[in-house]
């Protein structure tokens, strides 16, 4: 088989204004970047609001392993298979992380024969959003200190100023920096650091914004940090937000691509979902969900993490009533939570499978507390045998859950028909929309809310909390910060807040280090275990392996 970059390459993709004619968007309300790429403004949405919505369907995961599991290559593969069975479908996805590609991770645009494409363009630059907000959140770092070399009128304690800087590339030497050495002329000496553009609170504000206006007011009530008064200081203050609004005026403006098969794609945003809420903009599956009759979205990592934001942030922000959710696993992804190393994955062990399919269980159980119907969506591998597959698909059915295998990263659209079927058949006999609500009232203690989380989605036994979070969470409900949901910063490798407890661990207390304030996203980030904002890159970087020749041929992008 042809690497995911040959497959991409081999595509025919068609015009971005051929895609958009099927949704019914005139070609003047399209800003194109390219050929294929096109941006949606406020003219598309003012055509569509008043359509009806169609159903949203959210695409999770268990935990992520090494194995891989595939849960945007799903999601993709699902929008073509949509259309393989006559439906009207749409996509809505993050866009990647440049970080990321050139380290371990990889890119966000699908694989083998359910990618969205140009691909290259996706997993880089794309349409610059990413740049965008690196240069928003940079201006108010600069202002930030310009402030207090000119004289600090507002008194800000440099030892407490909490805004950092950020960069779109994993760099761990960024992560802890000292800032205004040099002399008088260069500032005041102070500790900062970065982190990756992802965990921006910019991005994660970008992605929950409702318009300009809405963008603006949030940009405005970001606490940078405290004065020595003990009291918040905000961009608004440093009367920047209005710049920091026109250099994200086109980074607002969620992006239209297609699939391999050229059925559409919206991509917009892209917070990590283990540091940030890890789903793509409210603007974007709005704008989907008046396109067609289904929009098909994903969230990051397990449903432990994307799942629970989408659900207790992204639609308590949006007001979004989701149908269904697809829950993405493999056989192997289960053996390896099972006890079985990566290299020994190809090998049948029923033994292993069925200890460690209990994670596939709990995260089950997890979506059903939403009040939303769940379809397991088993994503086929060469080595898997017929007895594992029988015994995953008797777990599901003892569970009362719809299982499809499916085939998508080799056969495209194809091969998730049957998935696409039970998607449609679900919601047809037994849509969750009805039913949905978060799993916690916004209006509880912060400690509360994050009991909430930790009991009812991780299985723990009970929170701790560290002198610093007690300091933190006192000072925040002082503040008047108490009232707004939590967004939980934890590892995306276990259900627990130690990425070495596979399965579904019990008996285990979640340790809380760090309490902090987005208000300008509208949610307070409680950190968990040693999760970092600033990534770093492997012993041998995936940048390693890239090239281009000299007709613009890129190689080793997968």
């Amino acid at each position: 088989m042809k690497t995911d970059i040959e497959i991409a390459q081999s595509a025919v993709m068609k015009p971005i204004g051929e895609i958009a004619a099927k949704l019914q968007i005139p070609e003047d309300d399209l800003e194109y970047y390219g050929k294929y790429k096109a941006k949606l403004g406020d003219d598309v949405w003012n055509t569509v609001k008043t359509r009806p919505d169609g159903k949203l369907i959210l695409v999770t995961a268990i935990n992520p392993t090494p194995a891989g599991e595939g849960k945007t290559t799903t999601t993709v593969g699902l929008g073509q298979a949509m259309a393989k069975i006559g439906k009207n479908a749409i996509i809505a996805l993050r866009e990647p992380s440049m970080g990321p590609v050139m380290g371990v991770k990889g890119g966000a645009a699908g694989g083998g024969y359910a990618q969205v494409v140009p691909m290259e363009d996706i997993n880089l630059h794309f349409t610059g959003d990413m740049h965008a907000i690196t240069a928003a959140n940079n201006l108010l770092s600069a202002a930030i200190d310009n402030h207090i070399h000119q004289g600090n009128t507002l008194g800000l304690d440099p030892r407490r100023i909490t805004w950092k800087r950020c960069l779109d590339m994993n760099d761990r030497a960024l992560r802890q920096v000292v800032v205004g050495l040099g002399g008088k002329t260069n500032g005041f000496p102070r500790e900062d650091g970065f982190m990756i553009t992802v965990a921006s609170e910019i991005m994660a504000i970008l992605c929950l914004a409702d318009n300009m206006e809405d963008l603006k007011l949030r940009l405005g009530r970001i606490v940078i940090g405290y004065n020595y008064d003990n009291q918040p200081v905000t961009a608004k203050q440093l009367q920047v937000d209005g710049a920091m609004a026109l250099l994200l005026k086109d980074a607002l403006k969620p992006n239209l691509v297609q699939t391999l098969e050229n059925t559409p794609c919206l991509m917009h945003g892209g917070p990590f979902a283990n540091i940030a809420h890890g789903c793509n903009s409210i603007q974007a599956t709005r704008l989907g969900l008046k396109l067609a009759d289904y929009c098909i979205t994903e969230a990051g990592f397990g449903s432990d993490l994307g799942a629970e934001k989408f659900f207790d942030i992204k639609c308590r922000f949006g007001g979004l009533k989701p149908s269904l959710v697809v829950l993405v696993a493999t056989i192997r992804a289960l053996k390896y939570n099972g006890g079985v190393p990566k290299a020994e994955l190809g090998t049948e062990n029923l033994a292993a499978l069925q200890k460690g399919i209990v994670n596939l269980g709990a995260h089950i159980e997890n979506m059903q507390k939403y009040g939303l119907p769940v379809v397991v969506a088993l994503n086929r591998f060469a080595t898997d045998t017929d007895a594992e597959l029988a015994f995953a698909e008797n777990y599901c059915k003892e569970k009362n859950v719809p299982v499809s295998l499916c085939e998508v990263f080799s056969k495209g659209g194809d091969g998730g028909t049957d998935l696409a079927r039970k998607v449609t058949e679900m919601i047809e006999t037994n849509d969750g929309s009805q039913r949905f609500a978060p799993i916690y009232d916004a209006q509880l203690p912060i400690k509360e809310k994050i009991a909430a989380i930790a009991e009812k989605i991780y299985g723990a036994s009970g929170v701790v909390y560290t002198g610093k979070a007690e300091k933190e969470i006192a000072q925040l409900t002082q503040l008047g910060f108490d009232t707004i949901p939590v967004c939980m910063a934890k590892t995306q490798y276990s259900l627990s807040d130690d990425p070495k407890l596979l399965g579904r661990p019990s008996d285990f207390s979640i340790t809380v280090r760090e309490v902090r304030v987005s208000a300008g996203a509208g949610f307070v980030v409680a950190l968990t275990g040693d999760v970092m904002t600033m990534p770093g890159l492997p012993k041998e970087p995936a940048a390693n392996r890239m090239d281009i020749d000299a007709n613009g041929k890129i190689t080793g992008l997968f």
